[in-house]
């Protein structure tokens, strides 16, 4: 039997196993194998996906397909730039995003 292309790695699924014995939440476990399986998949597409004939950028189908999320700044400016009509007041949460924001700027005296 042939294995599948995107079958993981043995010393990964040691992890997984070593992981859930040692009590870590099955949702957790299932979230990181579908994260894993999904990312060999873009890996497999991107490297096909590379052949000089078919002309394609595969550095935008991996940012679109697995986009970073948004940086501790760009939180804290969009919870800045919120229409007070639909949130007139910050969460606890969002007071907290800027804070740590305004934590990592300089001190310039």
């Amino acid at each position: 039997m042939t294995e599948h292309p995107i079958t993981p790695p043995p010393e990964l699924i040691q992890r997984w196993s070593e992981q859930f014995e040692a009590g870590r939440s099955l949702y957790a476990m299932f979230e990181d194998i579908y994260k894993a399986g999904a990312d060999q998949e873009l890996d497999a597409c991107c490297e096909w996906l590379q052949d000089p004939d078919l002309n394609v950028d595969t550095y935008k189908l991996r940012a679109h397909r697995r986009p970073q999320p948004p940086s501790l700044k760009e939180q804290a400016l969009a919870l800045i730039n919120h229409d007070p009509a639909n949130q007139p007041f910050l969460s606890d949460k969002g007071i907290d995003t800027i804070r740590r924001a305004l934590e990592q700027l300089p001190d310039n005296n």
